[in-house]
């Protein structure tokens, strides 16, 4: 008796406590997931810096050794300023004095990178004015961004996604959580193909260093805003149309972020989806107004209930006859009489 006691009341708290648990769950996931990306990629890259940071140390001392007459301590200061410069975008090589990082079409690309929070982190503000300017830019223009996507997104899903499978549904009869899966896999191959598989094969072709892969992966972490600045495109030396070809790429970024929302805030509103992120949601609690009433609605109701019964008990106690001769009774010929 005792153990089913027990066992029900822990059933009553975790049914109780059902989304706790289930967002318990989905911070454990997560830090485990976070783990193994760590593990893979400290497995992956490690053996690749320990190869790269030996042919650095082997190349600078065979320049020693070419270069007698050059200390060590002139060296690591001469590349220590180089490295300083070349974060800030600039580099030291006589074939890359043709790029400006600050000219109109690379600023703008600058700002785009800014507001839309990919920062790829090849060019930085080098003067105090410069990074405070960045500093307010960025407070109001982060928001203002925000904004304005959410503004355009929304139109664009109002002709991409509602009305197309509100049509079909009215047209074809089939139910509207089925097209509205078909649809948005529909909507994210075209995506995928238009904004990832396509500029892919043009960077390819228009930057001489890069293949497919590194190519894709610009793609891939400049739409999903992650910006890590190993690849950026337009700085190669001699660029041909290098001012055109940066207004190109501007365009593809806020293009393509655009589209990736779109895609995103259509499997956001598929209902399975829905019923997923309903799971790790806190259970809305009734506010003090709303109980006020509950409880309002029920004292009127339990009164009146009480004042009806208490009719009929002085109705009884009044007329004991009439009720009694007013109940149905069945006579020997069977119907029944008043």
């Amino acid at each position: 008796m005792l153990q089913c006691l027990s066992g029900s009341s822990c059933l009553r708290v975790i049914d109780g406590y059902k989304s706790t648990w289930y967002f318990v769950v989905l911070v454990l996931v997560y830090v485990l997931y976070l783990i193994f990306g760590t593990l893979v990629f400290s497995a992956v890259e490690l053996p690749y810096e320990e190869q790269l940071r030996e042919e650095l140390r082997t190349v600078k001392q065979q320049f020693l050794n070419d270069n007698e007459c050059m200390s060590e301590e002139k060296l690591e200061e001469f590349l220590t300023r180089a490295l300083e410069a070349s974060n800030y975008g600039v580099s030291v090589l006589n074939n890359a004095t043709d790029n400006w990082n600050w000219d109109f079409t690379s600023s703008l690309f600058f700002a785009s990178t800014v507001l839309t929070t990919t920062g790829y982190g090849h060019a930085a503000p080098l003067s105090d004015g410069g990074k405070a300017f960045c500093i307010i830019y960025s407070v109001v223009g982060i928001p203002f961004t925000l904004l304005f996507l959410t503004a355009v997104v929304q139109r664009i899903m109002e002709f991409s996604t509602r009305r197309p499978v509100e049509y079909l549904h009215r047209r074809w009869g089939m139910s509207k959580p089925l097209l509205a899966a078909l649809h948005a896999s529909l909507l994210a191959i075209i995506t995928f193909s238009c904004f990832f598989l396509i500029p892919a094969i043009i960077f390819s072709v228009l930057e001489e260093d890069w293949n497919f892969l590194e190519s894709f992966y610009f793609c891939f972490v400049s739409l999903s805003t992650i910006g890590l600045g190993d690849y950026v495109p337009g700085e190669g030396y001699h660029q041909r149309f290098r001012e055109l070809y940066k207004l190109g790429i501007t365009l593809y970024l806020i293009l393509g972020l655009i589209a990736m929302l779109v895609v995103l805030e259509t499997f956001c509103e598929l209902q399975q989806l829905k019923k997923l992120r309903k799971i790790f949601y806190l259970r809305k609690e009734k506010t003090e107004d709303q109980l006020n009433i509950v409880d309002h609605d029920h004292l009127s109701f339990a009164s009146v209930s009480d004042r009806a019964a208490s009719f009929r008990e002085d109705k009884t106690d009044m007329f004991p006859g009439d009720i009694v001769s007013a109940s149905p009774t069945t006579t020997s010929n069977g119907p029944m009489d008043r």
